[in-house]
């Protein structure tokens, strides 16, 4: 920019004052102050927007390279699951292959289950289930038993209420 010292603004404050004259010189001194801010805020806004839009530019050129890494990624991804399920899917072929050789060799020495049978196993499976699952322990069902049926919270203060076993509620009145 302009380099103003000292001096060079005191030759210009005094030709100023000879040529405009003491009585104009406040107020063009004002409207010089005020012309002078607008440039100051206007140069602040085009260096801001000049900076965000390199910081945009930036940011679009960071998203391209992750969008380029998340494509190659994918792509290894996918290669590497369909090797997986060729692999895969040729283990099962042989396997089947095996089973169908086994089955055939075995087919006079199966016997068929049962209903019976089938429904026994369910029970089973059931009863160990509902045992696995259940977070009360068996010894102590056992030793306490069971519900029998759900009583309603009403009913258990009732029954539970110290000196109203047999009384009625009515003999307030």
């Amino acid at each position: 920019m302009i380099d103003l010292g000292l001096s060079k603004i005191a030759i210009i404050g005094v030709v100023a004052l000879i040529v405009i004259g003491p009585e104009k010189l406040p107020k063009v001194a004002r409207m010089a102050g005020t012309l002078y801010g607008r440039a100051q805020r206007y140069l602040h806004d085009v260096k801001s927007e000049v900076s965000r839009e390199i910081e945009l530019d930036e940011l679009r050129n960071l998203h391209k390279e992750v969008q380029e890494k998340a494509q190659s990624f994918k792509s290894e991804v996918e290669s590497a699951t369909s090797d997986f399920e060729s692999s895969v899917t040729s283990h099962v072929d042989e396997v089947e292959a095996m089973w169908d050789g086994r089955a055939s060799h075995d087919a006079g020495n199966t016997i068929a289950p049962t209903v019976a049978d089938i429904d026994r196993k369910a029970r089973d499976f059931r009863r160990k289930k509902l045992v696995r699952t259940s977070s009360v322990p068996a010894w102590y069902k056992n030793r306490h038993g069971t519900k029998r049926h759900v009583m309603s919270g009403a009913a258990r203060v009732r029954k539970f209420r110290p000196g109203s076993a047999g009384k009625s509620n009515s003999s307030f009145f």
